[in-house]
């Protein structure tokens, strides 16, 4: 079975892509090294991938259809998971075009290889940001979507063209809805990287809604190991489906948590809240739970000190600024 991982230097792209290899899957992974934050973590992730004999990297951008056309056909896939995209909430605020083009012309430029080749299996990854600020919780796959940030907007527009695109297709479409992942290898603009660098740079970290945001945090590897997973369940009429440990804290507790297990701490600058973050991310996994019958999370206090053993021992710090 050959599996194409796109973003697969990306932070969950590298977690599920080495779930895949440790399963002795041949796997395709696709990146093109995008500059949003340092290319050198993306390099170190894909160097790991590279110690598996079964894994196969091709350095692509996908908004190049022709070329992108070339590479899939030439593997012949018989899963995708999507996962390459432009991540960043604030980010998006700056510079949405970038959103767009990563985003919504990639999907749509995926969605046109898959019409000609026909990959039995197309896993998207979105956001629990499609769902915006709700006024009950915890969410269901079903709440209404009301995304408050172009990042957010462009998820929903890709799980819309998804769905309408393969709606008559043999395809067997799953969407996904991570809830604020964390962990080894995180993306430099997270919480617990920015904290951990704060710290160690001995400067300020400004929190925002002075730490009253409440996130569901969700390991990484649990999240690779749920998507692995549901590599062989089958179609489904219902196909979104949350990934989320269904726990949520609030943002100030988890700096505490970080502070107790790593023997460290900064100052913390208390700010208001910011334009386009939700106050709060809770998940409903019932439906996850019932499908895969995953029902063991991490649980934040391991995920925590596993996340700060990484930092502590990962050599290019220097390259984890944002």
């Amino acid at each position: 079975m050959k599996i194409i991982i796109t973003g697969s230097a990306g932070f969950i792209g590298f977690h599920l892509a080495k779930e895949f290899l440790k399963k002795k899957y041949d796997v395709y992974g696709i990146d093109n090294f995008n500059d949003y934050y340092s290319p050198k973590v993306k390099k170190d992730r894909v160097n790991i991938l590279k110690k598996y004999n079964n894994f196969y990297f091709k350095l692509l951008d996908l908004k190049e259809y022709q070329k992108s056309l070339r590479v899939f056909t030439k593997i012949k896939p018989d899963a995708i998971y999507h996962l390459a995209s432009q991540p960043g909430i604030m980010y998006s605020f700056k510079n949405p075009e970038t959103y767009k083009k990563n985003n919504i012309d990639v999907t749509r430029n995926l969605i046109k290889i898959c019409k000609k080749l026909l990959p039995k299996k197309f896993y998207f990854t979105s956001s629990s940001s499609v769902y915006g600020n709700q006024k009950k919780y915890p969410l269901k796959e079903d709440s209404k979507l009301l995304p408050i940030n172009f990042y957010a907007n462009t998820k929903k527009k890709c799980e819309n063209l998804l769905q309408a695109s393969f709606k008559n297709k043999p395809i067997d479409l799953k969407i996904f809805r991570p809830f604020t992942v964390y962990g080894p290898y995180a993306r430099p603009d997270m919480l617990f990287i920015t904290y951990l660098k704060r710290c160690k740079e001995k400067s300020n970290f400004s929190v925002y809604h002075e730490g009253n945001y409440i996130r569901d945090f969700t390991y990484v590897e649990d999240v690779a190991k749920i998507l692995f997973l549901f590599f062989k369940v089958k179609k489904k009429n219902k196909n979104i489906f949350n990934i989320c440990s269904s726990n949520p804290k609030k943002l100030i507790d988890i700096i505490r948590l970080i502070d107790k297990f790593s023997s460290s701490k900064c100052k913390l600058l208390m700010k208001p809240k910011r334009k386009g973050e939700m106050i709060t991310t809770y998940g409903d996994n019932s439906y996850l739970k019932k499908t895969i019958k995953f029902t063991k999370f991490t649980s934040i206090e391991s995920g925590i000190k596993k996340t700060i053993l990484w930092f502590n021992n990962y050599k290019n710090k220097k390259f984890l600024n944002f």
